[in-house]
């Protein structure tokens, strides 16, 4: 029995488990030796109610018949049929003669589904030297930080009191009694519009007070407050309960340590630069802030809309700068975020997409118009460059001719697309259309999306087209040794997170969401959305979602980590850096996601979604 704990216990997850626990595990592990050729258990078994430790040897993992991976010393299989309660996916089989240990499900679910262990899975790859976060923060409900009641006063009251009341409380905020809801004064408006402006400190506090007062329930998360914190560039929200009850105000300090701070810090600093010079010192801070929230243990969804917030910020005081050069817009324009900004969804590794579309194109004269978008939109460039942010190398850039247009012209397009799907790049061209969200606005200027919602539902044939869209990546089967097995059976020796795994569930999701009527949103709200309306079935639905989730906090992790190294960050992991249990998992999100890429396959040669 000593032997096995002392195997177990050198591999993961068994090595996160203390002796006595361990000591448990092995004292009911029974000892299975399989001849080479031997299934130990069949494609379809099941569920199966053990979980198998390859002790010696080699188990051979097939799909059909065919090898796609196989496992040595110390990897886990069979967990997901056991934790999931369906049958196996697959077939193990000794590659040679082969020694497991096969430990019953009763005893190492509650391991499995333990969250320590959940993060260990999707934070896989090889161990790293950081230093260890305090409690996860930033998953935990906003009201548990509320320190102190309230501090209220009327709107009356002089703004000489209530800072009086502030500063013999402690408080850094005050909220204002109004009607039906709030004004708050923050010690950050004292400095700025009392001492800074020379207004008389008798002065009714609704003199500088902003109303209403944005608030957050009491059940909202740490992290997600912070978010709205950061795009709405404001550093204290009151909270309330259930009732509508004020319950305190939190600021950023509460939510986060010092160095979680970072984002709302490089926010102000982003809204106070006064040229692109400033911005680009600005913009070095971005790197470290998505670090820094990292290892606070921040979510990848909170994360990859963190960075998108900011490269948000950034962008628009680039277009106020070059606005503020080139003199007042001849027409009023919009500049949109495309791809995986507009998505929210931007990574380290991710460059920046971008439109612009103006009022309509009889207004105002054509050439002229043209060199002032042209001015606005080089300087732009030209500024995320300096910000070390690459505008998208396939030219889906505002400094592109192409997707600088008119408003009219958009739609236009748009229309024209919708009505022939088959014309050459027009599957490409919808996704860009659809993925598109302002940015930034100057008076008067459209503020949609540039694909309006679904401006065409009778064009089943455009559906159609993106559902195939959709067919286009398909992600690997798995792996066999140390080498990723392709769709098509090809080899490498890397895996492509984002071509392999992300991007057929943001395609599928992107086409389930505009059946649905929702053009531009993230994958995990398009998804929703259409697991709402049907458009796709539920366990499809969430069975993407997991998916999505897990592979992009994988490719998080692998990217913050090659930020902490000084490298350029990718999308391409070698199989062997991963650890037996996140590589079982990855795989079974490939093959969750080819399962739903099968089902609309074979809808589409049926025609059942579209008769």
């Amino acid at each position: 029995m000593e032997d096995i704990a002392g195997f177990l216990g050198s591999y993961p997850p068994f090595d996160a488990v203390d002796g006595d626990e361990l000591a448990r595990i092995a004292a009911v592990t029974e000892t299975e030796v399989s001849p080479r050729g031997k299934a130990i258990f069949p494609q379809g078994a099941g569920p199966v109610e053990h979980v198998w430790v390859v002790r010696s040897g080699s188990v051979e993992v097939l799909l059909d018949g065919r090898v796609l991976d196989l496992l040595g010393p110390g990897e886990l299989f069979g967990h997901a049929s056991m934790i999931s309660g369906l049958p196996t996916g697959f077939e193990a089989r000794a590659a040679e003669d082969t020694v497991c240990y096969r430990i019953p499900a009763d005893v190492i679910r509650p391991l499995l589904v333990h969250p320590d262990v959940l993060r260990f899975v999707a934070r896989s790859i090889v161990a790293r030297a950081v230093p260890a976060a305090p409690a996860d923060q930033v998953q935990v409900r906003v009201a548990t930080l509320i320190r102190t009641p309230p501090l209220l006063c009327r709107r009356d009251e002089p703004i000489r009191e209530a800072a009086r009341r502030m500063t013999d409380q402690g408080a850094s905020a005050v909220l204002v009694l109004l009607a039906d809801s709030f004004g708050i004064v923050t010690d950050r408006d004292l400095r700025r519009r009392v001492i800074a402006a020379g207004l008389s400190p008798d002065e009714p506090v609704s003199a500088i007070m902003t109303e209403p007062a944005y608030t957050v329930t009491a059940d909202r998360l740490v992290g997600d407050v912070l978010l709205d914190m950061l795009e709405r560039n404001v550093h204290h929200i009151p909270v309330l309960s259930p009732a509508g009850q004020v319950l305190g105000v939190v600021d950023d300090g509460d939510l986060v340590a010092a160095d979680g701070r970072k984002p709302l810090l490089l926010r102000r600093a982003i809204a106070l630069a006064d040229s692109p010079a400033e911005l680009a010192a600005a913009a070095a801070g971005l790197d470290p802030a998505i670090i820094a929230l990292h290892d606070a243990r921040a979510t990848a969804e909170q994360l990859t809309a963190v960075r998108s917030v900011v490269l948000d910020a950034l962008t628009r005081r680039l277009v106020e700068l070059a606005v503020r050069d080139a003199g007042p817009p001849p027409v009023p324009f919009t500049w949109f975020a495309l791809g995986s900004l507009a998505r929210r969804e931007a990574v380290p590794s991710s460059d920046v997409d971008s439109a612009l579309a103006w009022g309509a194109a009889d207004e105002g004269d054509g050439s002229l118009v043209a060199g002032y978008v042209t001015r606005v939109t080089q300087a732009v460039d030209e500024g995320l460059r300096a910000c070390g942010i690459a505008p998208d190398a396939h030219g889906a850039s505002a400094a592109n001719p192409i997707f600088a247009r008119s408003l009219a012209s958009w739609h236009r397009a748009a229309r024209s697309l919708a009505e022939d799907p088959t014309q050459d790049k027009a599957l490409i061209l919808v996704s860009v259309l659809a993925d598109s969200r302002p940015v930034w606005c100057s008076g008067g200027a459209h503020v949609g999306g540039l694909w309006e919602g679904r401006p065409y539902p009778d064009q089943a044939g455009l559906l159609r087209m993106l559902a195939r869209f959709a067919l286009s990546f398909r992600p690997p089967t798995g792996f066999l040794r140390d080498f990723v097995v392709e769709h098509s059976g090809e080899r490498r020796g890397q895996l492509d997170l984002k071509h392999g795994g992300l991007i057929p569930i943001v395609d599928l999701a992107r086409w389930a969401g505009m059946a649905a009527g929702l053009a531009s949103a993230s994958t995990l709200e398009r998804l929703r959305t259409a697991e709402t309306a049907g458009t796709m079935e539920s366990a499809e639905a969430q069975t993407l979602a997991e998916a999505f989730g897990f592979i992009s906090s994988l490719r998080l992790d692998h990217q913050v980590e090659q930020l902490r190294s000084g490298e350029p960050p990718d999308d391409f992991i070698a199989p062997s850096t991963l650890n037996p249990l996140a590589r079982s998992y990855l795989r079974e999100a490939f093959r969750a996601v080819a399962s739903v890429q099968a089902n609309l396959s074979a809808e589409l040669s049926l025609g059942v979604r579209w008769g």
